[in-house]
């Protein structure tokens, strides 16, 4: 189940908001506590939690109760083995690889399973008849749920959950399950147990939600079709390979930041604060720059769990350039098993270890800010195509037109009509506009008055109308 869908609108939503605001009258009249309440909640979000995931495939389900009991496990341990080194490392060590060895099988092994056939092959050995793995939606996101909990339990920053239905709360929890942002349990374990419910919160939830909404149908959907037709197409001129991938840029941010603010907007209102994953990334005036604006949930997420335990900047400048590139690198490929992702991460992990070793002597430093800015986005664009070719041969033609490298008659005749359309142009001007304006929709929604209200409105009820008018609605981030 998706959130731009007539079910999740009409049905899904307004089902569990019903209910779950109904419970503490029920609770009322049979004198629960108010944590005996929480919990009651709690359950009910983990039913229909499971319920939203297990629409695509309800085997997949299970997989995610899986990882859901080995974590929970793994932090009662730890937190009954104070004192004891060995066991609290064994213990982590357990949800880790199993975790981990969960989301090698089901994401990579096909992936691995290619390539070992492509070197047996090129070794004049048989290939390998290949075990095709149906990946589960959103495993990436609620595997790195379950890995900040018992890492975090691991490390005591923070505790051990008590009560299994709060923790698969935690991994379960229907607006960030599929898409992210990345949860960190140590930022919500408070607000599992006890958390406040007020009208301001939940307007905010709304107004955001209608935002995000907006956000994915009215801008990423209609430049989607646009990226599509630019990267499909056989002959392209470059100024086609250039609108083409930008209006890919434009619709990987506005589709992904569109399902963050949905996502948060949805946590509020049930009573959840979830962190802001993007800050006008577009506005960014270096790579480094771009990386604490882009996907901050997984940026910090890499940071503190996989770059600093690797020893950060503090073993020496040329221990540090590793360390970037290397977890850039894996970075890259959690979006996805492809060598396109590989040389996506390596690309910005290069970036960034030029960067830092340059210092206040980098390519930026004696650029206005505009220039540095606009680089900054020409550096991405580049990246972006790496991100949506499906192999590296793509790519690397793409980039070739880009640079003049096209068709000798200058490209496909049809492609500007259906490029160049009065929707698409529209939309790409809307975006532009959009990005380059530091005020976003998650400060926009902190406080909603009337005039907002009927914003944010207007805007939901158009969004609405073009769903059912639109054919592709799909989710970037729902294949990592």
């Amino acid at each position: 189940m998706v959130f731009t869908t007539y079910i999740f609108v009409f049905y899904f939503l307004p089902t569990v908001l019903l209910v779950y605001y109904t419970l503490p009258f029920l609770g009322r009249q049979l004198r629960l506590s108010e944590d005996r309440l929480s919990l009651v909640r709690n359950a009910f979000l983990v039913v229909v939690s499971y319920v939203f995931y297990g629409w695509w495939n309800p085997w997949f389900v299970l997989l995610m109760l899986a990882v859901t009991v080995v974590n929970y496990v793994c932090g009662r341990i730890l937190g009954a083995s104070q004192g004891n080194a060995r066991r609290r490392f064994w213990a982590v060590t357990v949800a880790i690889v199993l975790s981990l060895g969960a989301l090698g099988f089901f994401k990579y092994f096909m992936f691995l399973e290619v390539n070992a056939s492509r070197v047996l092959e090129w070794m004049g050995a048989d290939s390998l008849d290949v075990l095709k793995i149906l990946l589960p939606i959103g495993i990436s996101f609620y595997t790195f749920h379950a890995l900040s909990y018992s890492i975090d339990v691991y490390r005591g920053t923070a505790p051990p959950v008590r009560s299994f239905i709060d923790f698969a709360c935690y991994i379960a929890l229907f607006p960030q399950l599929v898409a992210g942002p990345i949860i960190r349990y140590n930022t919500v374990a408070e607000q599992l147990v006890r958390r406040s419910h007020t009208w301001e919160r939940f307007a905010s939830g709304v107004a955001l939600f209608a935002l995000g909404f907006g956000k994915k149908v009215l801008l990423a959907n209609p430049l989607g079709g646009v990226a599509d037709a630019a990267f499909g197409a056989q002959d392209l001129a470059a100024s086609d390979a250039w609108f083409g991938v930008a209006a890919y840029a434009f619709q990987i941010y506005f589709d992904f930041s569109g399902y963050s603010d949905m996502a948060i907007g949805l946590g509020r209102m049930i009573g959840f604060e979830f962190m802001k994953n993007f800050n006008s990334p577009y506005l960014a005036e270096s790579i480094t720059d771009f990386w604490r604006r882009w996907h901050i949930s997984l940026s910090t997420f890499l940071r503190d769990y996989l770059y600093i335990p690797l020893g950060g900047n503090r073993k020496g400048p040329w221990r540090t350039y590793v360390n970037l590139a290397l977890v850039m690198v894996l970075g890259g490929l959690w979006h996805g098993a492809n060598w396109t992702f590989v040389a996506w991460g390596a690309y910005h992990g290069g970036l960034l270890a030029l960067e830092r070793g340059l210092g206040k002597r980098s390519l930026y430093h004696r650029l206005p800010r505009p220039l540095r800015v606009a680089s900054t986005f020409v550096l991405v664009l580049f990246s972006w195509v790496l991100f949506r070719s499906t192999d590296l041969h793509e790519a690397l033609g793409y980039l070739g037109v880009m640079f003049g490298a096209g068709a000798a008659g200058g490209g496909a005749v049809l492609l500007p009509a259906e490029l160049y359309t009065p929707g698409a142009v529209a939309a790409m001007v809307a975006c532009a506009i959009l990005v380059f304006r530091p005020l976003q929709a998650y400060q926009w929604a902190e406080t909603v008055t009337w005039p907002k209200a009927v914003a944010a409105g207007a805007t939901f009820c158009v969004a609405l109308m073009a769903m059912f008018a639109q054919s592709f609605n799909p989710f970037l981030y729902f294949q990592f």
